[in-house]
């Protein structure tokens, strides 16, 4: 299973968000928009292929994207339910 922390310590490693760390994300946070971390489409083809990379997870169903990434919890929950049918 994947923590929180250790999500966030891949996140800031591979988004290049060198002045983060991973107090500075909350749980809830939204990915993407003004509101959280402010990613924007590079950001989230970085963050698939880290996923994928780290954890084995692909993230195929593109009809869902909006509820995946909705924040870094989403996202979380999603490779936890799947870091194991690979």
């Amino acid at each position: 299973m994947v923590t929180s922390e250790a999500f966030k310590k891949v996140l800031i490693k591979y988004l290049n968000l060198e002045d983060m760390s991973p107090d500075d994300i909350e749980d809830n946070d939204a990915l993407f928009g003004d509101d959280g971390l402010g990613l924007d489409s590079v950001d989230s083809i970085e963050l698939v292929l880290a996923i994928e990379k780290e954890y084995g997870v692909k993230i195929t169903d593109s009809k869902n994207y909006q509820t995946i990434f909705a924040s870094i919890q989403s996202l979380l929950t999603y490779i936890n339910e799947n870091e194991n049918k690979k």
